[in-house]
């Protein structure tokens, strides 16, 4: 009799080692239960400006349905061109050094898949966004885990990156403000890192979606340090920042050459980003700062809120500076990070996510997202008064 092959016998070899998301997981659980308040969602809990979503709507009423260039609209990459003049003084040329893409996530697999040749090593800071160990393993790579700390605010040494450097390493993954953890980077952490990268000849690829969502001071950017815009794949998007998490529009910015690379993948995978999303980050670009800073004032009072609350429950919360995430520590429970979340959710109807599927150095920690109204977190709050009494 002829043998023939399961269905799971087809499937590649590197795919089958690649786990599932953490947070997907934990929140498969969610939708089953009613009631639940979410403190786990990276996602606004604010609708997409109206002036925005009238310009989707206005485009597709005016036929606007077409593929567009695969860079993206020259008109939206002319825009993203002048914020980072503005904003960080650096120069991308709109035609050449400007990728418009399906979401960072796309940009950031697009990143790994142009610069990794199998074996080539990519350092990657813990805690740390959940995709990013994955898509360098997909592109034939080795992640490289740094552990960072809370003693250190979350933030990543110039010294820990030297130390983790081989000649097989490639590049360094920058995720600041960084997912999960709120944590920012100062400008002088950056430029002692950008001396390690320029000494050992690496790449850096800089996430940084939450660059507008900072609360004690602005944003540095990586590739405005001296030097570093020919080293550097800026990783960025209108998701955090305007509300569009829907519409699935990001961007990379970088050397003409890199982008090339970058664009071979996205034009035989993607093609475009939707047009009807891109109109309407044209709009966001041109008329939406006024909003933004609306939804950022307002992230910063639930911030404040949050931390209060966890550090009067006795779950010590270091400051976030960035994002909108707390990450309070739940070590003196003596709980794992899923066994709290996992009882929390069960009992009183919290949802959070376990720390530890954010890296190992997560774990005893928890990601509470204050991306949702103050009288939910103020609910939330006080059912988690309630658990941790009966603890």
């Amino acid at each position: 009799m002829q043998y023939r092959r399961d269905a799971m016998s087809f499937v590649s070899e590197r795919v089958k080692n690649i786990p599932p998301s953490g947070i997907r997981k934990f929140f498969d659980l969610v939708l089953e239960m009613d009631g639940v308040i979410s403190l786990g969602v990276g996602e606004p809990d604010f609708v997409t400006p109206w002036h925005i979503r009238e310009a989707c709507i206005y485009s597709l009423e005016k036929g606007f349905t077409s593929y567009t260039s695969n860079y993206g609209l020259l008109e939206l990459r002319e825009l993203i061109s002048q914020c980072y003049r503005k904003d960080y003084n650096i120069d991308y040329n709109p035609r050449n050094e400007i990728l418009v893409t399906t979401g960072v996530s796309e940009a950031a697999d697009l990143a790994f898949r142009a610069i990794t040749n199998p074996g080539d090593e990519v350092i990657i800071p813990e805690p740390c966004y959940v995709s990013y160990k994955p898509s360098v393993s997909l592109a034939g790579g080795k992640p490289v885990v740094v552990p960072t700390y809370e003693e250190d605010e979350f933030r990543v040494t110039a010294d820990q990156i030297k130390k983790s450097i081989t000649p097989k390493t490639k590049a360094l993954v920058l995720s600041y403000p960084n997912n999960p953890t709120g944590a920012v980077m100062r400008k002088k952490d950056l430029e002692e890192i950008a001396d390690v990268v320029n000494e050992n000849d690496i790449m850096v690829i800089s996430d940084e979606v939450y660059g507008k969502l900072t609360y004690d001071g602005a944003h540095a950017c990586f590739s405005s340090l001296s030097g570093m815009k020919e080293r550097s794949i800026i990783l960025n998007g209108l998701s955090k920042s305007h509300a569009m998490t829907g519409l699935r529009i990001g961007f990379a910015a970088g050397s003409e050459e890199v982008l090339e690379a970058m664009t071979k993948i996205h034009q035989y995978t993607m093609l475009c980003a939707p047009i009807t999303a891109q109109m309407g980050a044209v709009e966001a670009l041109k008329n939406g700062d006024g909003e933004m800073q609306k939804m950022v004032r307002e992230y910063d009072r639930r911030r404040r809120l949050i931390v209060g609350g966890l550090n009067k429950l006795g779950l010590d919360c270091f400051e976030p500076k960035g994002a909108f995430y707390a990450f309070p520590s739940i070590k003196s429970t003596g709980m794992t990070s899923e066994e709290f979340a996992g009882r929390l959710l069960k009992e009183q109807k919290v949802a959070v996510v376990p720390g530890d599927v954010f890296g190992e150095s997560g774990a005893g920690y928890l990601r509470c997202s204050y991306a949702t109204s103050r009288e939910e977190l103020v609910e939330a709050l006080a059912r988690m008064e309630a658990f941790i009494e009966k603890l």
